[in-house]
């Protein structure tokens, strides 16, 4: 069972920044994905980065170049660096696991980011 723990998450203003951590803990897979998810209220959730254990990335167009996703191995330790952040970043932003991209089996609980303009 993994599990999955993020923190991080804030009230910030237009143009600030936050970083966002997820701890994971429990997992025996040498490949994997990991992705960050965020849904705001009333909207649908959806994929803002991942990373696989290889170190690939991929980002939503709506974050590129705003947000990068990291992790450290040794800390087992996912993070989203998010810079530039507006007002529709805001929402409770999840971390996911799985076996590859785009099949993801654990979630976190979420963590809120609110951008105010």
């Amino acid at each position: 069972q993994v599990q999955l723990v993020e923190t991080g998450g804030g009230s910030v203003q237009t143009g600030g920044s936050l970083r966002l951590s997820c701890a994971a803990s429990g997992y025996t897979y040498s490949s994997y994905c990991m992705g960050w998810f965020r849904q705001a209220p009333g909207k649908e959730r959806e994929g803002v980065a991942a990373i696989d254990s290889d170190g690939s990335t991929s980002y939503a167009d709506s974050v590129k170049g705003r947000f990068t996703i990291s992790k450290d191995n040794a800390k087992n330790t996912l993070y989203l660096q998010m810079n530039s952040l507006k007002p529709e970043d805001s929402g409770m932003y999840y971390c996911a696991f799985g076996s590859h991209c785009g099949s993801y089996i654990y979630w976190g609980q979420g963590t809120q980011i609110t951008v105010s303009s």
